[in-house]
């Protein structure tokens, strides 16, 4: 298929060869780096990986009208500019919002979808719930206190207790040095983000698509995603033991197995 010439976001390709490419996208903290060892395990099994910068982290410049389809567009000009015959798309909690969206944009392309730790849309949270995500992710740091280590206060909350391993601390290595803008910018967009346009984005969703949480998951928790995994009509779902927001860094035993077996029935390597 012919690939367009569009401006792309920075992104990263770590292996460019085979014929599916799973394209990775980060969280609220996050960028491209902390999928380095998930990235490893995808190009052993013989997958070609592109994992980016969000419009707005890393490398990516951030829009002045940043939002999910904002940043949805994007990932579907990525893809248009460089898939391959099979394309799978993997969003981890924020990228597990804008999945859906992203692929409705461009489902001629896409084979599969990973869908990691999600809220999935902001009404799936109770009002308790809501105050206390936007209240942690956006109060200023105390006087005196870098914002690195205030951010990784947060997100060492959001492992399960007991997280170690070095893709855990890698995850915390990359997530804490996420611009603080970036990341009220985002929560804004969560909050922006019409219920009716989420729920009728994975209503949409035709491609087979894994929704895995870990069992300790304060954020994108096994009830809420059960939720959100009932409203596609090719999901599969899977909660991993042991596992907080970041189940394929904390459980990697349980995990990879699980998402390259569900890779290996919807979009073979070849």
């Amino acid at each position: 298929m012919e690939r367009e010439r569009l401006p792309l976001p920075d992104h990263v390709v770590t292996h460019d060869a085979g014929r599916t490419t799973v394209y990775l996208l980060h969280g609220i903290y996050g960028a491209k780096e902390y999928w380095r060892p998930l990235t490893r395990r995808l190009v052993e099994a013989g997958y070609r990986v592109i994992a980016w910068d969000a419009p707005g982290y890393g490398l990516s410049k951030r829009p002045d009208d940043f939002s999910f389809d904002v940043v949805a567009e994007a990932g579907a000009r990525l893809i248009r500019a460089t898939g391959t015959e099979h394309n799978v798309v993997f969003g981890h909690s924020m990228g597990g919002q804008i999945t859906p969206r992203l692929v409705g944009k461009v489902a001629d392309r896409v084979r599969a979808a990973v869908i990691t730790a999600t809220i999935g849309y902001f009404a799936n949270r109770t009002p308790e719930e809501q105050a206390e995500f936007v209240r942690t992710r956006t109060k200023p740091p105390e006087p005196g206190t870098d914002p690195k280590v205030a951010q990784l206060a947060v997100i060492n909350g959001m492992f399960a207790a007991g997280a170690t391993g070095a893709d855990v601390d890698l995850v915390r290595e990359v997530a804490m040095q996420t611009p603080p803008d970036s990341v009220q910018a985002s929560v804004r967009a969560v909050q922006a983000y019409p219920e009716q346009d989420a729920v009728g984005a994975f209503r949409a969703l035709a491609v087979p698509t894994l929704l895995v949480a870990g069992s300790e998951d304060k954020v994108g928790h096994p009830e809420g995603m059960r939720r959100v995994a009932a409203m596609a009509a090719r999901s599969e779902f899977a909660v991993v033991s042991r596992s907080g927001h970041y189940p394929w860094a904390e459980n990697t035993a349980e995990f990879t197995p699980l998402l390259l077996d569900f890779l290996r029935r919807h979009a073979p390597a070849g």
